[in-house]
């Protein structure tokens, strides 16, 4: 496939940070380190025919996740998992900037808006 082991260094500059580009690094996996000033948010935004895991590591803030934006506490030391087709945003509410990795990941086949794979 020609994907090789990667080892990266995190940044600790304040700004977002490329860490995996999908294809031909990877075999599809994106992700990147988000750094968030307080009140700042990630934008209202849908994962498509992705999944994605957020690994929170430092700071507080709130996940809004769904059409009925569903309201998740998020902090240091959680992980988020958000489903395929979903509308999601992250706030930061404290007073910390808030950093967290995301990895997203294509899944198999396609799957439609109830979750069923073509």
């Amino acid at each position: 496939m020609g994907q090789n082991v990667e080892v990266i260094e995190l940044r600790d500059n304040g700004e977002y940070q490329e860490l995996l580009s999908g294809r031909p690094q990877t075999c599809g996996m994106r992700s990147g380190r988000v750094y968030l000033q307080p009140g700042q948010d990630c934008g209202r935004h849908s994962t498509e025919a992705h999944e994605e895991m957020l690994t929170f590591l430092a700071g507080s803030g709130v996940g809004l996740v769904g059409d009925e934006q569903g309201k998740y506490e998020v902090s240091a030391g959680k992980i988020v998992y958000i489903p395929p087709h979903t509308t999601h945003n992250i706030k930061n509410t404290g007073t910390k900037p808030l950093v967290y990795i995301y990895c997203v990941v294509p899944i198999g086949g396609d799957i439609d808006q109830g979750g069923h794979t073509h």
